[in-house]
C-alpha cells in the first residue's frame, strides 16, 4: 500500500528542480498571467523534500517499532506485568529492545532509541500514541479521524497533530483496552461505546462498518487541576460584577441553569460556581460520565449505566433522578439535562430542592428556554403550553449562557434572570452581557462585559440573605 504513495513522492521531489526554471522565467510572463498563487505552487515542492524525508524516518521507526514490540510479547511475562513498578519495567524493555536490534542489525541514534522505548513502554501500559497527547497538559481534547489522523485542540482551536497509529488494527487495539477497563465491549454488533479513562477523560469511540473511513474516537480530557471563579475572573470568561452576582444568586439557593453549546465551557462553568455552595448542605450529583469535581464535604456522586450486550441493565439519568429525590439532598447537580429526565428535574427545583443546578445545550438564554420545552414534549407527557411554561418559570431562575467565540476563546456572554409569566410567554430580563466590539488583525475577538441597566428581580432575596449588592455593578459599562 505504502509504496505506491512513496513512489508518487519520489517522482514529485525529483521532478522538483525542473519545475524550478519556469518559476525563474515568470517575472518575463505578463503580469495579468502571473500572481500570487502561481508563487505559491512553485514554493511548494521546495517543502515536499524535508516533508518527505521526516515521513520516511517515521515510516522506518514505525516499522521497527512493530517488530520491537513483537519481541516484546515473546519475552515479556505479560501475566506478571500488573505487579512491575514502573521502573524496573523501562529497563526490562530497554534491556529487550537494545538485544534485539543488535540481534538484527539495526542502528539507532541515541535519540531514537529513546523514542522507541519510551513509545514501546506506551504500548505496553499505558494507550499507545495517544499517551503523548494525555499527558499534554496544553491538549483538552483529542479528536481521532481513523489511524493516520489525529486533531487536538489547544486554547479553543484545532490543530492536526503529527502522532498516528500504524493502521486500523492498532487502533482498534487501543480502543479495546480502553474499553475492556471498564467492562464494555465495542465491536460490529455494537459498534459505539462510551467509557471513562483512568484519569477521568470522557470517552467515546464509534468503530467501522458505521465508522466508514476507520475508527472515530473523542476524548475529552479531566483536567485535575479545576478552575475556579478566581482563574475564570483572571482569563477573561467574565468580570469581578457578574462573579459578585453569581456568588449571591448560588448562596441564595436560586435554581440556575447553564446553557452553552458543545466545547463551550458549561462543566467548567458549573464546577466554578459550586465553589459558592456551602459546606453544610448535602449534594448530589447525577452525569454520564462523572466530570464534576465539587470540593463540599457532603457530595454524593451518581453515574448512568447504558444497558449491556444484551440490552438490560440500564440504569438512565431519570432513574438516578427519581432515587436521589428520596435521599433528601438539600441540592440536585445535574450534569447535563438532555431527554426525559427534565422532568423530574423541574419537579425537584420546585418542590424544596432550591439552588439545583444543570447544563443544557442552547445557543441563547431564550433558546435553552424552548429547548426545556422540547425535551417535555419528548418525554411523552401531554401537557397544555402554558402549563409547561408556568412549570419552567416557576422552576427556573437564572439562565447563564456560557459560548466559544470564533477565536477559541470561552466567555459568559450572557446572564438573564426568568422572572415569571407574562400572559403564554416566560418573562426574561438580561443582567449582563458580553458587547462584541470588532477583530483584531490576528482575528481576535474585541468587546467586553457591561451591565444592561436592568436592577436584578432578586435584589431583596439578596439582602435578606446578607448579600447586599451595591447598585453600581448593574450600570452599563461606560467606555471610550
Amino acid at each position: 500500500m505504502f509504496s505506491r504513495y512513496k513512489k508518487t513522492k519520489d517522482v514529485a521531489v525529483a521532478a522538483a528542480p525542473q519545475d524550478a526554471a519556469p518559476a525563474a522565467e515568470a517575472p518575463e510572463k505578463p503580469a495579468a498571467t502571473a500572481g500570487p498563487k502561481r508563487v505559491a505552487m512553485a514554493k511548494q515542492p521546495a517543502r515536499a523534500a524535508p516533508e518527505d524525508k521526516e515521513k520516511k524516518r517515521k515510516e522506518r521507526l514505525g516499522e521497527i517499532k512493530l517488530e520491537l514490540h513483537r519481541a516484546l510479547l515473546d519475552n515479556l511475562n505479560l501475566s506478571a506485568l500488573d505487579q512491575a513498578g514502573e521502573g524496573e519495567l523501562r529497563e526490562e524493555i530497554g534491556d529487550i529492545v537494545n538485544d534485539t536490534l543488535t540481534e538484527r542489525g539495526i542502528v539507532l541514534n541515541r535519540e531514537e532509541r529513546r523514542t522507541i522505548n519510551r513509545e514501546l513502554y506506551d504500548e505496553v501500559k499505558g494507550l499507545g500514541p495517544l499517551e503523548t497527547l494525555l499527558k499534554d497538559e496544553t491538549v483538552s481534547d483529542i479528536l481521532v479521524n481513523g489511524p493516520h489522523q489525529i486533531f487536538v485542540e489547544q486554547n479553543g482551536k484545532l490543530s492536526l497533530s503529527d502522532v498516528t497509529f500504524k493502521d486500523e488494527k492498532h487502533l482498534m487495539r487501543i480502543i479495546d483496552k480502553i474499553v475492556s477497563a471498564v467492562g464494555r465491549r465495542v465491536d460490529e454488533s455494537n459498534p459505539y461505546v462510551d467509557a471513562r479513562l483512568a484519569d477521568g477523560s470522557r470517552f467515546n469511540a464509534m468503530v467501522p462498518p458505521i465508522a466508514v473511513d476507520g475508527s472515530l474516537v473523542s476524548i475529552r480530557k479531566f483536567k485535575k487541576d479545576k478552575l475556579g471563579i478566581d482563574d475564570l475572573v483572571q482569563f477573561g470568561a467574565f468580570t469581578e460584577e457578574m462573579a459578585v452576582y453569581l456568588q449571591a444568586a448560588v448562596s441564595t439557593r436560586l435554581n440556575l441553569i447553564v446553557s452553552g453549546g458543545t466545547g463551550s465551557g458549561k462543566t467548567t462553568t458549573l464546577n466554578a460556581l459550586s465553589s459558592f455552595i456551602d459546606n453544610a448542605e448535602r449534594i448530589l450529583t447525577i452525569e454520564d460520565t462523572a466530570e464534576l469535581q465539587l470540593q463540599q464535604t457532603h457530595v454524593g456522586r451518581m453515574e448512568s449505566r447504558p444497558p449491556n450486550v444484551e440490552g438490560k441493565g440500564a440504569v438512565t439519568p431519570r432513574d438516578c433522578l427519581k432515587n436521589a429525590l428520596r435521599m433528601r439532598p438539600d441540592r440536585i447537580i445535574v450534569g447535563e439535562t438532555r431527554g426525559e429526565e427534565v422532568i423530574d428535574m423541574l419537579q425537584a427545583m420546585n418542590t424544596g430542592h432550591d439552588g439545583s443546578m444543570t447544563t443544557i445545550h442552547a445557543n441563547s438564554a431564550r433558546d435553552g428556554v424552548a429547548r426545556l420545552e422540547n425535551m417535555i414534549a419528548m418525554a411523552g407527557i401531554e401537557m397544555p403550553l402554558k402549563a409547561m411554561r408556568s412549570q419552567i418559570s416557576s422552576a427556573v431562575n437564572l439562565i447563564v449562557q456560557a459560548s466559544r467565540l470564533q477565536d477559541g476563546s470561552r466567555r459568559m456572554t450572557s446572564i438573564t434572570e426568568i422572572t415569571g409569566m407574562e400572559g403564554d410567554v416566560i418573562s426574561m430580563q438580561e443582567i449582563f452581557r458580553f458587547q462584541r466590539v470588532g477583530l483584531t488583525p490576528d482575528n481576535k475577538i474585541i468587546g467586553h462585559f457591561t451591565a444592561t441597566g436592568v436592577r436584578s428581580a432578586y435584589s431583596e432575596r439578596f439582602r435578606m440573605w446578607g448579600f447586599d449588592l451595591p447598585p453600581s455593578i448593574y450600570e452599563p459599562f461606560r467606555g471610550e
